[in-house]
């Protein structure tokens, strides 16, 4: 992490054919702030247009000039990245894409989940979120810039896709190299997550550009380090639950020694997730409902 932060509204070429304009939103959770993606050179795809900014949108209009703009694709339709979207549409005329609404691409368990209401979650989450055409898995688009593949890949969301052009793959939030991703139930879900990043080593060919911070050069590397994260986690959560039963607070505490307190609520939506997991694989039970201030313990 050596890039220094860039200026807001600029458009800054980060590859060729490929620009980059970072919307005025930092925080803990965006880095520097939302990455918006401009690809092709006489016809562009716009990927991410970010968040409701008025000063975001008249920096992507300039970018634009005179050029037609074929598509808007979104990664996923949390806060920082998707509702810009139908503003920039009616700017350009161009049709927005992605995977399907804010609750599309659920396990069954993170769907019970949500109808029951008991675990939280939905931060920041573009609810109305409608695009036109919902993006199969797989699926080339013939755009302005060429085709682009786009990758069903939830984890941090579920609807949250990647898009691969050029020898490079617009990653969203999956994979990121300032800090690993946050996993929130039912939006995030761990197992998915995993797949998801262990499907990407197949084409971690070229650099990854997140959403988020800049390109991360060696991809392959950085999917290995994610999981192998992931995993020492729970472990460090199954090993706490050997010393005795726990909520989420607790294992949070315990586990997170070094992350200021102010990521504490983001570290406990990640133990979350995790005991979730756990779950699932019969290695971890709840004390009734599984719900964001059960007891946990041992299976």
């Amino acid at each position: 992490m050596t890039d220094a932060r860039p200026t807001y509204g600029v458009a800054e070429t980060v590859a060729p054919g490929l620009a980059r304009i970072i919307a005025p939103n930092p925080s803990p959770m965006t880095f520097w702030g939302t990455n918006t993606f401009l690809a092709g050179k006489d016809a562009l795809v716009i990927i991410d247009p970010g968040p409701a900014d008025e000063a975001h949108l008249a920096a992507l209009l300039a970018a634009i000039g005179d050029r037609e703009v074929t598509h808007i694709l979104v990664t996923h339709s949390h806060l920082d990245h998707s509702p810009l979207a139908c503003a920039l549409q009616r700017e350009v005329d161009a049709p927005i894409c992605a995977y399907g609404p804010s609750d599309a691409g659920r396990s069954e368990m993170m769907t019970r989940l949500a109808s029951e209401g008991l675990i939280g979650g939905g931060e920041g989450v573009d609810t109305g979120f409608a695009p036109d055409l919902h993006l199969r898995d797989g699926v080339s688009l013939t755009t302005g810039a060429g085709r682009v593949t786009a990758i069903h890949t939830p984890g941090h969301f579920g609807n949250h896709m990647c898009f691969e052009w050029d020898e490079t793959l617009l990653c969203g939030d999956l994979v990121m190299g300032w800090a690993s991703s946050l996993v929130s139930p039912p939006d995030g879900d761990l197992g998915h997550f995993l797949q998801s990043c262990q499907r990407l080593r197949s084409r971690a060919t070229g650099a990854f550009y997140p959403a988020h911070g800049p390109a991360i050069a060696e991809p392959l590397a950085r999917l290995d380090w994610l999981i192998a994260h992931r995993r020492m986690r729970s472990e460090e959560i199954l090993k706490a639950l050997k010393k005795g039963r726990a909520d989420v607070a607790m294992l949070t505490r315990a586990i997170y020694t070094e992350t200021p307190r102010t990521l504490w609520p983001a570290a406990s939506r990640n133990v979350l997730a995790h005991l979730v997991h756990l779950v699932e694989q019969g290695r971890v039970q709840a004390d009734g409902p599984l719900r964001a201030d059960a007891v946990f313990e041992l299976a």
